[in-house]
């Protein structure tokens, strides 16, 4: 019981932020950034701002609230399936959100033209 308490706090201590992340990013009027070190783009670089923001908050969101889904199936199987789920999804939903983050920018970048 007290290792089912523990994870518990530890996914939502762990998870909480990266949902409030996407949340924020969600809201916000200015273009967010994905990479840790590198600026955003600039509005004059971006198309729609608004819809940019949206799918890159909604990416984090979702991705939160990925892990929270694995732990709570994997835990019905015991603590090790939940681990491993999780571990599934950290390492499996970075990859895809890097490749969605490029998506991303391929579609509502300016061309260097155009700017």
């Amino acid at each position: 019981m007290a290792e089912m308490i523990f994870s518990s706090v530890v996914l939502l201590v762990s998870a909480s932020p990266i949902i409030i992340l996407g949340f924020v990013q969600y809201r916000s009027k200015e273009p967010v950034g994905f990479w840790a070190g590198k600026k955003p783009p600039r509005k004059e670089e971006i198309t729609d701002v608004g819809a940019y923001n949206r799918k890159h908050g909604l990416m984090w969101i979702l991705y939160g609230l990925g892990l929270i889904v694995c732990y709570v199936c994997g835990m019905s199987f015991g603590g090790l399936t939940a681990a491993y789920l999780c571990m599934a999804e950290v390492f499996g939903g970075l990859l895809a959100m890097a490749a969605y983050h490029n998506r991303l920018n391929r579609m509502y970048y300016r061309k260097r033209e155009d700017i």
